[in-house]
């Protein structure tokens, strides 16, 4: 059976196609490229007992689940990898009861095994500055030994690489790890108002947001170049002038005065009900990983210019919210401010609605999935990118400037990674004929 193996690479199995890696770079340049068949294949037969690196990492990239025909291998990274959760160690003297076990085994776990390999090839493995930086972070986990970072934030989606140690090295602290520990964020959140022109003061938006059961605090970031007005409305709340910082990306700056993990992102003219407010925060604790957002932009494929578009009419999906009323873990100003590229920064500083695409950028390369839009009352003024910096009320579509600084996002990115959604969470009586004292989002049913 295992010279027919070797005749035959690719033998069909009940969970897929099974691939035989060969031994040695000469005898897959002798036959046709097996390369081409990974992608198609569920497992890949690695014989041999010293370790080839190149095979199994083809595999890796491939989706395709590697089968090492060895006890002795030594596996890259296994100091912090879990490599029981993406690779099967097997003998290769028992050829016929490998591929038993492998026809035998449940398609969960084919499914598990291979959406780990796809996660750490592209976690720590797709690039030479990945791998580099993989290095360096196992390193320094070794040196700094009590800080060192926790087994679940390597095996876990985004990956250790992303889940920065100079933030925490606790899992309940990131957004990522709720769902694997069956818990969800705990604690209100910290209303973080970006104000641009002395005559946009949020009286109005202060005593609603403060007026949320789940507000821990209200901060204003003063950006203009007059100062604050020295008074401001008493609220339940405790409320925070913050000044001096008038940069667009400032406003995902990682301040140490945000006390909770929610933050609620608000434009000084942003108009919301405490009702609206309330509950998408408590969708945004079921979706902590997400941004949680009102108002909605979706990006397109624009043949006539050659390059990508984005566009706030409505439609039936939307993969960006705009952050000029969304919730979303204060990790991400952390992110944005420490791991992003100095030049993307500036790009958002130089077009300041660009931030807006640049931060729903960052949360859909970490986290894979689209944001989600909850109800936005349509008696609010509806919202779309400003004719100028600090322009409130009426929005209209990007202008040429905005629209080009998507390309250069995906073109920094190396890819597009937004993600389109056609979902709204709406609250279970929402709209329904009955009674409004049964709904406990009230006002979102104003006509």
């Amino acid at each position: 059976m295992a010279l027919n193996l070797l005749k035959h690479p690719v033998v069909a199995v009940a969970t897929g196609e099974l691939a035989l890696m060969p031994r040695s770079a000469e005898m897959a340049a002798s036959r046709t490229p097996h390369g081409a068949l990974l992608p198609s294949a569920t497992f890949c037969l690695i014989p041999g007992r010293s370790p080839d690196a190149w095979h199994f990492l083809q595999a890796l990239q491939a989706g395709c689940i590697p089968v090492l025909l060895s006890p002795h291998w030594e596996l890259p990274f296994s100091e912090v990898i879990d490599w029981t959760k993406a690779a099967i160690v097997a003998d290769e003297r028992l050829p016929l009861q490998v591929l038993a076990a492998l026809q035998e085994m449940p398609l969960t776990r084919v499914l598990a095994l291979r959406q780990q390999t796809q996660f750490l090839w592209d976690a720590y493995f797709s690039s030479v500055e990945k791998v580099i930086h993989t290095t360096l972070e196992i390193i320094q986990d070794r040196i700094f030994g009590a800080s060192a970072r926790p087994s679940l934030l390597w095996n876990s989606p985004p990956g250790a690489l992303l889940a920065l140690p100079t933030f925490s090295t606790s899992p309940v602290d990131f957004p990522f790890y709720h769902l694997q520990q069956g818990s969800r964020p705990v604690g209100r959140f910290s209303a973080l108002i970006w104000v641009e022109a002395p005559g946009q003061l949020p009286l109005k938006l202060i005593q609603v947001v403060a007026g949320s059961q789940h507000c821990a605090q209200i901060l204003v970031l003063w950006s203009c170049e007059k100062p604050p007005p020295p008074r401001w409305p008493k609220t339940a709340v405790p409320l925070t002038v913050i000044g001096g910082h008038r940069k667009a990306s400032d406003r995902f700056f990682p301040y140490s005065a945000v006390s909770t993990d929610a933050i609620l992102s608000l434009d000084a003219h942003s108009s919301l009900s405490t009702s609206e407010v309330d509950f998408a925060f408590v969708v945004w604790q079921s979706f902590p990983e997400r941004m949680v957002g009102f108002l909605t932009w979706s990006h397109f494929w624009d043949e006539t210019r050659g390059g990508w578009g984005y566009t706030a009419e409505k439609a039936n999906e939307f993969s960006m919210v705009l952050t000029s009323a969304a919730f979303y873990h204060r990790y991400y100003h952390t992110l944005f401010t420490h791991s992003l590229p100095r030049a993307l920064r500036n790009l958002a500083d130089e077009t300041p609605t660009c931030a807006d695409v640049l931060m729903n950028f960052l949360v859909a390369a970490v986290t894979k999935v689209p944001p989600i839009k909850v109800p936005y009352g349509s008696w609010h003024q509806e919202a779309r990118p400003p004719l100028a910096p600090g322009s409130p009320g009426l929005r209209q579509e990007p202008q040429p400037a905005a629209q080009d600084c998507i390309n250069q996002m995906a073109a920094a990115f190396g890819h597009m990674p937004l993600v389109s959604s056609h979902l709204r969470l709406d609250p279970v009586l929402y709209k329904d004929p009955v009674s409004v004292l049964r709904k406990k989002y009230r006002s979102l049913d104003k006509p």
